[in-house]
Order: structure tokens, then C-alpha cells, then sequence
């Protein structure tokens, strides 16, 4: 199978992204065409196997997933166009790993390649997070502003929706049309916070839902919150400079113990591959493999602390 894997893997990887180029270059068209007014010829409008294989993927349970995750991160990405990269990822990892280390290890290439979209996302979404934490003092005036003025809520968040930038001006535009159709408040805000996640964010929400039963003063809250959401942003920001350098130490564990490995493979060609073939070298390596990943999970343990 490892064999097969590594003679067509290049092969597969090669026919996607010509594929995924395909898609690229028919995307870009289509915004020409929807620019400049042109009409389109016949075979614009035939569907490509990778829509097709779209409508299908996002009716299965990975696809579902997936698309979520995108949105969640605010990437317009079709799900499958992000398959077909973790795919062809996984499958280059693969013949890496059978032609550097040893072709029984190439097996986790594929988990690397779902791991790397994976990462990706979340590293998407916490970008994403960040910047609309960083927004939430300028909404928090900007509503207490519409607000003072006499505006209603759904109006002031509309109103907001459109004077920030984003990615605040898509999540309010969200909630703005679906207060638009008669959603309720708080469901339109409770999938505000679903979508950003974050203690801030709940914070926000939470006054305006109190502000908009109780009838409170809606202005002066905000602008509270306001002055309060300008300094935990300092203070996030400081402690994110500290904590740089451990977070970086974490990430450089994983990869010493991978060019451990290529020293030791380059040194003496074939013992990474005779220790996979023998329960000796197996265990030496699921025990090297647990003490760098124990010590990657312990310095981000350290270094995680919510504020």
C-alpha cells in the first residue's frame, strides 16, 4: 500500500492542483465577467466536476464540518477546494516521509496533511477573533453614539455594520439581516457569539441584551464597556509580547525531535527504517514520540492564560 501510495501519490497531488488551478482560473472569470458586463458562452455555464463534487461533499457530515470551520474562520474557500489541499498535502508528506525517515512512518503523512488544515483554520479563526476583539471599543462607541441619538438597537447595529471595517462589518451585516427577518435579539446575538467566541464578545452581548430588556442606560453601559475593552486590549496585547518567546520554544520541541530523526537517518542511512521493523526501535520511537509531545502540550499548558 505504502509502495502504491508513493509511485501515484505524485501523480494524484499533480492532476488536483491542476484541477484546483482550473477553479481558480474559471473563479477569476466569472468576476471578470460579472465586472465588465460580458455575457458568458456555453461552456461557463457547464458545472465542473469539482462543483459537482461540492454540492455532494457539503451534504456529508466532514463537509458540514468543514464549512462551518470556514466560516467560522471567514474564508471564502469552497470545502472542497480546503479537502483536496489537506489531500494533497497529506499525500506529499507521505512520499516525504517514506523516502527521508522510513515508509512504515509514511502512514502518518495523511494525519500530518488533515492536521495542517486543521491548524490552519484554527490559526484562521483565532486571527480573525483577535481582530474583531480589537474592534469591540470602536463598536461599543459607535453604538453608544447611535444610541444617544435616539437610534434603536437593530438600527444602531446596522449603522455600525456599515462605518467599521472587518471583519466587523460582515459579523453586524449578519446580524443586522437576520433582526432584518424577524430573529429575535438575542438569537441574532447568540450566534454572534458562537461565530467569534470570545469572553469580550460575550461580555458586549450580554449588556446589550440586559440593556434592551430592562430598558437600563443603554449609553452609559457602553460607554463603559468601552473604556474597559480599550485596556484589556493593552493588556492582551502585553501579555501576548511575553509569552512570544516560550510559545515559540513549544513549536521548536516538535521540530528538534524531527531533525533528530533526519540527523540520525542522514548519519546512518536505514535505522529509522530498522526501527520500525523491530518491537525494540518501535517502543524507542513511541516513547521519543510521547516525550516531545508531552513537552510541546506542558510549555503551551504554561503558557496559555485567558484574561
Amino acid at each position: 500500500m505504502i509502495l502504491a501510495v508513493m509511485l501515484f501519490g505524485p501523480v494524484v497531488v499533480m492532476l488536483l492542483a491542476m484541477l484546483a488551478f482550473r477553479e481558480f482560473v474559471g473563479a477569476a472569470r466569472d468576476r471578470h465577467v460579472a465586472i465588465s458586463g460580458a455575457e458568458s458562452g456555453s461552456d461557463d455555464d457547464a458545472t465542473s466536476a469539482l462543483q459537482l463534487f461540492d454540492r455532494w461533499f457539503r451534504r456529508t457530515r466532514p463537509g458540514r464540518w468543514l464549512e462551518r470551520e470556514l466560516e467560522f474562520a471567514g474564508i471564502e474557500r469552497a470545502p472542497s477546494v480546503m479537502f483536496f489541499g489537506g489531500l494533497s498535502l497529506g499525500l506529499v508528506m507521505v512520499v516525504l516521509i517514506a523516502n527521508l525517515l522510513a515508509p512504515l512512518l509514511a502512514v502518518a503523512g495523511l494525519g500530518l496533511g488533515f492536521l495542517g488544515v486543521r491548524v490552519y483554520l484554527k490559526r484562521a479563526q483565532e486571527r480573525r477573533r483577535e481582530a474583531f476583539v480589537s474592534q469591540l471599543p470602536e463598536l461599543a462607541r459607535v453604538l453608544a453614539n447611535a444610541s444617544y441619538a435616539g437610534l434603536s438597537l437593530p438600527t444602531a447595529i446596522a449603522i455600525a455594520g456599515d462605518e467599521l471595517a472587518e471583519p466587523a462589518r460582515t459579523e453586524l451585516s449578519r446580524v443586522a439581516t437576520r433582526l432584518r427577518f424577524g430573529a429575535p435579539l438575542t438569537t441574532a446575538l447568540d450566534e454572534l457569539r458562537q461565530r467569534v467566541g470570545s469572553r469580550e464578545t460575550s461580555v458586549l452581548i450580554s449588556t446589550l441584551v440586559v440593556a434592551s430588556r430592562s430598558g437600563g442606560s443603554l449609553v452609559t453601559a457602553l460607554r463603559d464597556i468601552a473604556g474597559t475593552l480599550e485596556q484589556r486590549k493593552e493588556t492582551r496585547r502585553e501579555v501576548k509580547t511575553t509569552l512570544a518567546q516560550p510559545v515559540a520554544t513549544s513549536y521548536f520541541v516538535i521540530v528538534l525531535g524531527v531533525l533528530m530523526l533526519l540527523m540520525l537517518n542522514t548519519m546512518q542511512p536505514g535505522t529509522v527504517d530498522k526501527m520500525t521493523r523491530s518491537v525494540v526501535g518501535q517502543a524507542a520511537l513511541l516513547i521519543s514520540f510521547s516525550i516531545f509531545g508531552l513537552g510541546f502540550w506542558a510549555i503551551r499548558k504554561m503558557t496559555r492564560i485567558d484574561i
